[in-house]
């Protein structure tokens, strides 16, 4: 007989989610608008961290505006080593690959980190950006960090 629960777990290692640790939050005004601030350890790379910013609107905002199940795609990324870099089995064509991606709408937004790897300059490339089906988006941030003697 199969364990349910021993295939779902199996399931959720493989997908290998990255889950982003809340490192901060700023209440920009009285109506519960805030910028929320996580951390994400890219789990191809070890000692590389990014700090992701976003806007998470509140409420009373969802409320007044009507668009309930949206938040705004901007966002800004920072990332640096944080410990002595190794880096795993990475993509390394030029499209790179998804590091992080959450949700920013019910069904057709999301805000996605991807990690391109610049072999020529050594360095690695992290963009932030919002994924739409309807519409592509402009709205960007990008981070860099060199690889100075690193495995």
């Amino acid at each position: 007989m199969i364990n349910i629960r021993a295939v779902f777990a199996a399931l959720l290692i493989c997908a290998g989610p990255v889950w982003a640790e809340e490192v901060g939050e700023v209440g920009v005004d009285w109506v519960g608008n805030d910028i929320m601030i996580e951390a994400i350890a890219d789990p191809k790379v070890e000692g590389v961290t990014c700090h992701i910013a976003y806007f998470d609107r509140g409420l009373f905002d969802r409320l007044s505006k009507g668009n309930w199940f949206e938040d705004p795609s901007n966002a800004s990324i920072s990332c640096r080593q944080t410990g002595p870099i190794k880096i795993g089995d990475i993509d390394r064509d030029e499209d790179g690959e998804d590091v992080f991606r959450t949700s920013r709408s019910i069904i057709l937004k999301s805000l996605r980190v991807k990690r391109i790897f610049d072999e020529k300059n050594q360095t690695l490339i992290y963009l932030a950006h919002a994924a739409e089906l309807t519409d592509g988006s402009a709205k960007l941030s990008m981070s860099t960090v060199p690889l100075y003697n690193s495995d």
